[in-house]
């Protein structure tokens, strides 16, 4: 019997690379649809330990499932006037704080002059326009207006997954073909996200209040908005602390002079480190399991493809991603994507 010959190897990688292009630009070009989605699922996660709890303490199900639901629309919709009022004030502001500027840039020209140092006042002065700071204000928020305006579709899919959670497993089963089967892949998927999220979100709640707190003692206007793009931007490695710094710490320079940035800054700096070195890597344990290399090009490529709310999301999708190809052909991709501190069991049909 005739078999059919196999396409050359140069074929199979330019279809490779083709499918591949495919398959971003169908992201890209379905994100209105995507990224809701994605974050009602991942918010869902969240949700589930308090659902389970509420049940294990007799509630009824659909019970567990609507108080956790409108626990999180309270919260949700009290967050979003608050911030949607101080934003309206900030960019009201901006060009009067644009105007307080200049005393702290003279103020800085003039001692960077002093160690031979020779900056131009206008030149500090145009890196803090007015209007480039509403346009980068407006286009980071812009991502998250998106997901906002789908608020119904987002709320909809998390009590849709909370109400479906119970049940998945045994779905997996039947979807496999075995009633009995080992859906231990799944629970990892489920378990190593819900950890990380917990964390990240518990971590991130810590970085917002004390935030939040520090700045109203400052004295620094808006330290409720302040506070929520430092919990936001926390979900974004690395980058996301340093950005949510950046607008406090100005503020700071031309309410309480250049002694009161600084005092902003060494904050922003040192509770960042204590959460981001000590306690999220103590909590987390080795669940991450990636590398740094990789968190770092899953967040610039996420954010490539879907923006800011991409960054927010590039280390649980990342995560997703290495978990489901451990129990693939494309293990040794797994392994690549892990971190150096993991010791990667040989796999099984190897050591036979």
């Amino acid at each position: 019997m005739p078999t059919t010959p196999l396409l050359p190897a140069s074929l199979r990688i330019l279809l490779t690379i083709a499918s591949i292009v495919v398959l971003i630009a169908g992201l890209q070009a379905a994100s209105a649809i995507i990224l809701p989605i994605l974050v009602a699922v991942f918010l869902a996660v969240i949700c589930t330990p308090p659902v389970t709890w509420l049940q294990k303490r007799g509630l009824p199900d659909w019970a567990s499932v609507l108080t956790v639901f409108l626990v999180v629309l309270v919260a949700f919709v009290v967050l979003s006037l608050v911030v949607t009022s101080s934003i309206t004030s900030f960019q009201a502001r901006l060009p009067e704080y644009e105007k307080e500027l200049q005393e702290p840039v003279n103020h800085i020209v003039a001692w960077l002059a002093g160690h031979d140092v020779q900056v131009s006042p206008a030149l500090i002065r145009e890196q803090f326009d007015s209007s480039k700071l509403t346009g980068l204000l407006s286009s980071g928020l812009s991502a998250v207006a998106t997901v906002l305006s789908n608020t119904v579709l987002v709320m909809l899919t998390v009590v849709f997954v909370l109400s479906e959670a119970a049940v998945l497993p045994r779905k997996l089963r039947v979807i496999s073909g075995n009633p009995e089967g080992d859906v231990d892949w799944a629970s990892s998927v489920l378990g190593d996200l819900r950890v990380y999220l917990a964390v990240k979100t518990q971590c991130s709640l810590l970085v917002a209040v004390t935030s939040t707190v520090f700045l109203w003692i400052m004295g620094i206007d808006y330290p409720v908005l302040w506070g929520l793009l430092a919990f936001l931007l926390n979900f974004i490695p690395t980058l996301g602390s340093i950005i949510a710094a950046i607008p406090p710490i100005v503020l700071a320079l031309i309410l309480n002079g250049i002694g009161g940035g600084v005092v902003v800054a060494a904050w922003y700096l040192v509770i960042n480190m204590a959460i981001g070195n000590f306690l999220e890597p103590r909590l987390m344990g080795r669940r991450l399991g990636l590398s740094t290399l990789v968190v770092f090009l899953s967040m610039v490529f996420w954010g490539w493809v879907w923006g800011p709310v991409g960054m927010v999301l590039s280390v649980p999708l990342t995560m997703v991603v290495k978990i489901l190809l451990e129990h693939t052909d494309l293990r040794w991709l797994a392994v690549l994507l892990g971190s150096a501190s993991e010791d990667p069991e040989p796999d099984a049909s190897a050591a036979g």
